[in-house]
């Protein structure tokens, strides 16, 4: 009997322990970007994600279990991505996809869950297409689209007396997305304007000192760029060195970003304006939150990267809650008009095309103590410079 009552208990204890464990196993996203060649964005990004599943476990998780994100490398390759994706779905127990920075693999994401039926929020790829012209019923965005940055940019250059404008643009789908955007809005606001050159460098490839040569032969009175990362400094060296940008408005998208704009240093271009990401200057409210917890939990300045991290967990959490389930119905019609609480203030994923409410800052660059800021800056809600709705439509396949 004695044995008979211990292995009673035994068997009681295991099931106990057992259903502990059932009880709070993870609920597991899968996030998948380009985290060895652009660790510069990337970990940051990551540690924003960190720092938002460290707030929301220690509040209680998701539906009562903590949530995990699972992190690979894409290698910035679509096809491994598309791999990836399909083992973490399959293998991992992801119930969503999210991550990805470079467009390309981002499009490819998203043809995968369009195909296989997996929700995908993609965090960071900018290029029009991922919602508009290429988008589908399982993916949506995060991020500020490129149309609706190269459209704030447009509207300050047709304010000025530039007429001849040059371009310079990463040869891919993010890089000619921008390009075509910004020519499309600037014309719109200034019939007059002409584009006398546009350069296409290959992705971290870039010959900037050939790229800066045939900028100046075609003596434009601006020039709109679209280079970022190691590009960005090489050309804002070649630029600088050359006289490239004296006496001529320079517009840039994502040069404002802290990654891409700090390494330069005093190197940093002056009187440029571009997007970008001013945490420094932000002195209250939730931004000033997030800044402070951020520079808290990793001794690190935050970069957009970071922000973008933390967002996107923060919208991943109040998605499931809202769903009540991590079924794909369930996390799809959630989507619809979901609002999340951000550093940003309130975002909303649009019905119309899966787009974030995210806004964009926008300023002036300048030099201080010796690094490359943001000044004259404003957060700038995006809603005004999207496409009607009657044009979203027909860009976009009927779902």
């Amino acid at each position: 009997m004695r044995i008979i009552r211990k292995l009673a208990v035994a068997t009681a204890l295991l099931t106990a322990i057992s259903g502990g464990v059932v009880a709070q196993e993870s609920i597991k996203i899968g996030d998948i970007n380009h985290y060895k060649r652009m660790a510069a964005f990337a970990e940051p990004y990551r540690k924003g994600i960190e720092l938002a599943l460290k707030e929301i476990n220690q509040a209680g998780g998701v539906l009562d279990k903590p949530l995990e994100f699972i992190f690979r490398d894409d290698q910035g390759k679509p096809g491994e991505a598309v791999k990836i994706a399909e083992e973490l779905m399959t293998r991992e127990g992801a119930v969503m996809l999210t991550g990805t920075i470079l467009s390309n693999v981002g499009l490819a994401i998203s043809s995968l869950a369009a195909e296989k039926g997996y929700v995908y929020l993609a965090a960071e790829p900018l290029a029009d297409a991922l919602v508009w012209s290429s988008g589908n019923p399982y993916t949506f965005r995060l991020r500020t689209s490129t149309y609706v940055q190269a459209a704030m940019l447009a509207e300050v250059a047709a304010k000025t007396d530039a007429v001849r404008y040059a371009t310079i643009a990463p040869n891919y789908a993010y890089g000619t997305d921008a390009v075509e955007a910004f020519k499309t809005n600037l014309k719109r606001l200034k019939p007059e304007v002409e584009f006398v050159t546009e350069q296409w460098p290959a992705l971290f490839k870039i010959d900037a000192g050939a790229e800066v040569q045939a900028l100046e032969a075609a003596k434009p009175d601006a020039i709109y760029n679209v280079t970022f990362g190691s590009d960005l400094a090489k050309f804002v060296r070649e630029g600088g060195t050359r006289g490239l940008f004296d006496g001529r408005k320079v517009y840039g998208l994502l040069t404002g970003e802290p990654e891409y704009l700090e390494p330069l240093g005093d190197e940093a271009p002056v009187g440029w304006v571009v997007t970008g990401y001013p945490w420094y200057a932000l002195s209250d409210g939730p931004g000033k939150t997030f800044v402070d917890a951020y520079i808290a939990e990793t001794g690190e300045t935050p970069k957009n990267g970071s922000l973008v991290g933390y967002m996107t967990a923060q919208s991943i959490a109040a998605l499931i809650e809202k769903a009540g389930s991590t079924e794909t119905d369930a996390l799809l019609k959630a989507f619809k008009g979901l609002t999340v609480e951000t550093p940003d203030g309130e975002i909303t994923y649009r019905d119309i095309d899966n787009q974030s409410t995210m806004g964009a800052f926008i300023g002036t660059t300048a030099i201080e103590d010796g690094k490359g800021v943001m000044v004259d800056w404003a957060y700038v809600d995006p809603t005004p410079y999207m496409p009607s709705d009657e044009e979203i439509k027909a860009m976009r396949p009927a779902d």
